[in-house]
């Protein structure tokens, strides 16, 4: 099946996209907790490689609590993508509240050794509603 990508940004040459789904399977809605899990694909459309460092999230509920999660690379890797090549990985967020956003940016390290930070679009968490 083909992934249908809902949200992108581009930074210098690198695009971000992004495909987000609730997953009820994974959630517990009587206990207070819904899930997503989202797709991310990485592509280097510049003229030079460029590896991922590290990861920035925003992540905000439905009652306008942020968390923050920083870290090294994305899912235990920090891949190096030449002119051309991309990289999908898929990773999920628990919440405790049935709508949110997550957004951010990752750092990556340029070839002759500058780093780019590169946006991570907006993207909502929006549970379907459900019949009571």
């Amino acid at each position: 099946m083909k992934q249908l990508f809902q949200h992108a940004a581009v930074t210098e040459g690198v695009i971000v996209r992004v495909a987000v789904n609730f997953l009820p399977e994974q959630s517990r809605v009587d206990a207070g907790k819904w899930f997503w899990v989202y797709h991310i694909r990485i592509e280097n459309d510049g003229d030079q490689p460029i590896q991922l460092l590290t990861r920035h999230w925003r992540i905000t509920d439905g009652r306008g609590l942020v968390n923050f999660v920083d870290g090294d690379g994305v899912v235990g890797e920090q891949p190096l993508l030449r002119p051309g090549q991309s990289h999908d990985y898929v990773s999920g967020c628990p919440l405790g509240t049935p709508q949110g956003s997550m957004q951010g940016h990752y750092t990556m390290q340029r070839a002759d050794g500058t780093l780019l930070e590169v946006a991570i679009p907006f993207f909502p968490l929006a549970a379907p509603a459900t019949a009571s």
